[in-house]
């Protein structure tokens, strides 16, 4: 797997933000969410609890990208101070 440690923060703010919408969703009624949230519906007092579990497993899709991300690469073998590869 190729390793791109430039896309571990935004990763992580992304990781975030849908881990928020998640609680929003479901502390929040349709008609409560912000109107430029997919889900607002004025007069309505239905939770979005579907909504809810897809912004989080978004979330904690994106948070386990990052962590992955951040982790040394398999398939290298560990070399002494000469650079050559040990056996």
């Amino acid at each position: 797997m190729t390793k791109r440690p430039a896309l571990i923060v935004p990763a992580i703010i992304v990781g975030i933000v849908f881990l928020a919408l998640a609680v929003l969703y479901w502390v929040s009624t349709a008609d409560a969410l912000p109107s430029f949230i997919p889900g607002h519906e004025t007069g309505s007092a239905h939770h979005h609890i579907k909504h809810g579990i897809a912004a989080a497993v978004l979330g904690a899709g994106s948070l386990i990208f990052a962590w992955f991300q951040t982790g040394s690469s398999r398939g290298t073998a560990p070399s002494d101070a000469s650079g050559a590869q040990r056996r």
